[in-house]
């Protein structure tokens, strides 16, 4: 019984309120070996980043690095975050992930890395803050 060798990437997962991008490296996060969108599999804007989207997207993200020879991936999950956007990522992440492990990759660690500023700039909104 041959055992077949095993290859990992990273599954770098950016999921905002408008859109959802999957993009799938190798180990050192230097290659890209597939990368795929909402904007890609939807023909109205609205749709970008809803979790429909975002399943055709790592699908097809998914076959293209099993091509290349990827068993698993790790998954880098990413929502805007920094000092202005939103630090929980949007509706197409979950169904993202899940989209990659139905496809056939093995999933290894799964985790956060939302930009968290440390100080830096100062935050829209003036002294009083939003008044809604």
């Amino acid at each position: 019984m041959e055992q077949k060798k095993e290859r990992w990437g990273i599954a770098h997962v950016y999921s905002s309120y408008n859109n959802t991008i999957i993009h799938i490296t190798d180990l050192t996060g230097c290659e890209t070996l597939a990368i795929s969108s909402g904007g890609q599999v939807v023909k109205a804007d609205r749709l970008e980043s809803s979790p429909t989207a975002a399943i055709i997207a790592a699908k097809k993200a998914a076959e293209a690095a099993i091509e290349k020879g990827i068993t698993g991936v790790h998954i880098k999950i990413r929502a805007p975050g920094g000092h202005n956007g939103p630090m929980n990522p949007g509706p197409g992440a979950q169904a993202a992930v899940r989209a990659l492990s139905r496809s056939g990759l093995r999933i290894g660690l799964i985790e956060d890395v939302t930009p968290i500023p440390h100080g830096g700039c100062r935050k829209k909104g003036g002294r009083r803050g939003r008044r809604v």
